[in-house]
């Protein structure tokens, strides 16, 4: 027993998640007392995104591809489908609503200078191209699939998996040899995962590092406003609306995001929400969910469930107006909430997509001025890492959800999964 025990106090600092966080904190002294050296560094951080996202396509592929021709019954796997997409419309549309609200209430842009915040900010917007919802539909569906895996669009790998897996499904025993040469592949593809994940904790120190290092604590005390309130409408969003999810759905939140804490705190590092996408797929589904509805669920999540990109877009568009002294009327913010239920589909899993999608919408406004996008540059890198990991969050609870609801989730595995995850016994629950 006493052995147990001995074993158990020192395994805490072997595991990655403490090397990722010690990581983190080593890469804020760096990027604070050193930041030439912390900026010179981020090439470490960029390899390890790239690694990352050299499998993400043929993963996600790979995921839907077998669990939607395991499954044999097309119609289940399109109701999955069906519920993710209602759930990720009520849920991103509860989150934009509750950005508005806590920017309407808070006005975290009230009695700020625009010369005071663009002083603090270093380089300059990029021209954004704004988009109807129709080009965003069609531009769903690849016109050439290869193209699509080679420029890593997630939605439009989505969609070929999709047909792809369901032309597999109907051709019965005739597509089991395909079959069980995807499922060997995709072991091999998480092989790779495993291996560039001993990387993390350098990646982590290097990302951090150079965040501080070129903008500085500076730059969050003068926009720390939006900052602070910003992080607190995220953390209600987990700790209330999502903690009310989980618990109407006879889980408990507080379990299953220790269960991936490696990976949240890892996105805390990184900041690209992508980079944890492979590892939360395998551990889902060791979590008893099916492959089936991890493999749908979890990738146009990434797409169409940006929860933190939903709150960063509506409290940012109202920051601006309040910082030039608009008065926007209860009419006009609605419209920009249709506006943003559209444009915040856009936004993928990929760091900065979201400041791009941001510019766009406000031009689409015509109301507030779309030079004010350049005056949130100074703190992007900040607000970038609680979308990041809101994104991860939401995402890792709509799979468990949306699985429970369609009966695609066996508790009996999740138990025996918390069993050997968890060494207290008062966290062996669902």
């Amino acid at each position: 027993m006493s052995k147990i025990v001995a074993n158990q106090h020192h395994r805490w600092y072997r595991g990655r998640t403490f090397h990722v966080l010690v990581a983190v904190l080593i890469g804020v002294l760096v990027g604070h007392f050193l930041p030439n050296v912390g900026i010179e560094i981020k090439p470490l951080a960029d390899v390890f995104v790239r690694l990352i996202k050299m499998v993400i396509g043929p993963i996600v592929f790979i995921m839907i591809v077998t669990g939607i021709s395991n499954a044999g019954d097309l119609r289940k796997a399109g109701r999955i489908g069906l519920m993710a997409l209602v759930y990720f419309e009520i849920i991103t549309t509860v989150a934009l609503a509750l950005g508005l609200l806590v920017s309407n209430v808070a006005k975290p842009g009230s009695g700020i200078s625009v010369a005071a915040i663009a002083k603090s900010t270093l380089p300059t917007a990029s021209k954004a191209v704004a988009t109807t919802w129709i080009d965003t539909v069609v531009a769903i569906f690849p016109d050439n699939a290869i193209k699509a895996f080679v420029s890593g669009d997630l939605v439009q790998i989505i969609a070929f998996s999709i047909f792809f897996g369901c032309s597999l499904s109907l051709m019965g025993a005739r597509g089991k040899p395909i079959e069980e040469f995807f499922e060997r592949f995709g072991v091999v593809l998480f092989g790779i995962i495993k291996i560039v994940m001993k990387y993390a904790p350098v990646a982590a120190f290097s990302a951090i590092a150079f965040s501080v290092g070129k903008y500085g604590i500076g730059s969050l005390l003068v926009l720390g406003k939006l900052v602070g309130y910003m992080y607190l409408t995220m953390a209600f969003f987990v700790f209330v609306v999502f903690g009310l999810i989980a618990r109407l759905n006879g889980l408990s939140l507080w379990k299953l995001l220790t269960y991936c804490k490696e990976e949240i705190i890892l996105v805390l590092g990184t900041v690209p929400s992508e980079t944890v996408l492979p590892t939360l797929m395998e551990k889902l589904e060791a979590l008893g969910v099916s492959k089936r509805a991890v493999g749908l669920v979890m990738p146009t999540g990434y797409s169409f469930n940006q929860i933190g990109a939903a709150i960063y877009l509506s409290m940012s568009v109202l920051f601006i107006a309040q910082v030039y002294g608009i008065d926007l009327s209860m009419s006009e913010q609605i419209e920009i909430l249709l506006v943003l239920m559209l444009t915040s589909k856009g936004s993928a899993g990929v760091t900065g997509s979201a400041f791009v999608v941001l510019a766009s919408t406000v031009a689409s406004t015509h109301v507030v001025p779309v030079e004010g996008v350049a005056l949130l540059l100074g703190v992007e890198q900040f607000m970038s890492i609680g979308r990041a990991t809101l994104t991860v969050i939401g995402n890792l609870v709509a799979t468990v959800v949306v699985g429970k609801m369609a009966g695609e989730f066996d508790s009996a595995t999740a138990l025996e999964c918390y069993k050997k995850h968890f060494e207290d016994p008062s966290m062996i629950r669902i």
